[in-house]
């Protein structure tokens, strides 16, 4: 590697840090307690799920209650409220139904009730309030909705181009030093450096993947809009150019779930879209399918029943693009292999808090090196320190 090839590799690493490091330590930081959202939640109250454990699941099973049953239940409670969303937990009988003034209603205007399937009974209403929730809005766009998604995916991309430059850099700066040298003996910004990369090693693959999948997620809604521009689009065709079916006009959810499971019988229902809602057309209920294995589980594929017949017009995997965002969701916090996973997740995230924190002090430090002095240390094999 010339010594112009490690300055543009040296330069675009520097800026590429610098750039997004206050924002990687925002993450960082709200990311930590919402990695361990559910315990948490269970902690401070939210609607305990141990007391209905071993009952059958909210979206199939002997002794539970129709869903016409339960959607008439909750909408007598919202006079002028329409559906919005129908979900299930797949391990007990609660399920959730979202009443909203209209179809397409903003998130703060819906209403979520959360009832038990086995009694019939309404068992409270979920808000968006708290910590976790203020923690998980500001992780996810900084309240600034897709902008701040938007720009926040931008950063991660940064971070990931950042993490790919102090690779190519650190491969011919150990050339001539055992891995994970720690140059103890010396200034104490040599041992900040030598952390600095050491950690950055280590941990490379994990925040490579959380970076990158954090990039996928912030593209949620420009991803969700083309497939409903395409995909969506495809699957109602033949219904273009007709009125939105009025709410007066739903036909039965037990039978639109009746004919979705005819056609996939080894599937579960994760939830349930009603017209007129992102997540369907102005004319189905739109029936999200999950896959039988923790692997598959969060990977969803969309069945459209007429709304008004109750007749199965079409069910078809999600496109690629899709299922990346699917995968990516859990995948960012670690919910694939439960509390173990999930702390292996925590420990990795305080790294690259020390990461993050020492690249700041090395760059605020009164001795900063310039660019030519970096690009003699990993000429020389790192042999030759910056100037301490």
């Amino acid at each position: 590697m010339t010594r112009g090839t490690i300055r543009a590799w040296y330069l675009v690493h520097k800026w590429t840090s610098l750039i997004c490091t206050l924002f990687l330590l925002m993450l960082c930081i709200t990311g930590l307690p919402l990695i361990f959202h559910d315990e948490i939640d269970a902690v401070s109250g939210e609607p305990d799920q141990s007391a209905v454990a071993g009952a059958p699941s909210s979206s199939d099973g002997p002794g539970l209650k129709p869903l016409d049953m339960m959607l008439a239940k909750v909408l007598a409670t919202k006079p002028g409220d329409v559906p919005v969303f129908m979900a299930f937990d797949n391990e007990t009988p609660l399920m959730t139904i979202t009443t909203a003034p209209r179809p397409d209603s903003k998130g703060a205007e819906m209403t979520i009730h959360v009832l038990n399937r086995a009694t019939g009974e309404t068992t409270g209403e979920e808000t968006e309030e708290g910590l976790m929730h203020f923690l998980l809005q500001l992780h996810t766009d900084m309240f600034l909705g897709l902008p701040g998604m938007l720009l926040l995916g931008l950063m991660g991309l940064l971070f990931f181009i950042s993490l790919v430059s102090g690779t190519v850099l650190y491969a011919p700066f150990m050339r001539k030093l055992d891995f994970g040298t720690l140059r103890v003996s010396r200034s104490e910004r040599l041992r900040q450096i030598d952390y600095h990369n050491l950690l950055g090693i280590v941990a490379l693959a994990w925040m490579s993947v959380v970076g990158l999948t954090g990039v996928i997620n912030a593209a949620a809604t420009p991803l969700r809009q083309m497939w409903q521009m395409g995909e969506l689009a495809e699957m109602t065709q033949t219904y273009k150019g007709q009125p939105p079916l009025p709410p007066s006009r739903y036909g039965s959810i037990d039978k639109a779930m009746a004919e979705v499971r005819k056609a996939r019988p080894g599937n579960n229902p994760q939830f349930i879209a009603f017209p007129g809602g992102s997540f369907s057309s102005q004319h189905h209920y739109a029936v999200f399918l999950q896959g039988t294995s923790k692997l598959t589980e969060h990977v969803l594929t969309p069945a459209l029943v007429d709304a008004e017949k109750g007749v199965l017009t079409d069910i078809r995997q999600m496109p690629w693009y899709m299922v990346a965002l699917s995968y990516s969701q859990p995948l960012h916090f670690g919910d694939y292999g439960a509390l173990p996973l999930k702390i292996l997740w925590a420990i990795l995230d305080l790294f690259t808090l020390y990461i993050l924190w020492t690249g700041i002090q090395l760059w605020l430090g009164k001795r900063r090196a310039s660019a030519d002095a970096h690009v003699r240390e990993v000429e020389s094999g790192g042999l030759v320190a910056p100037a301490e």
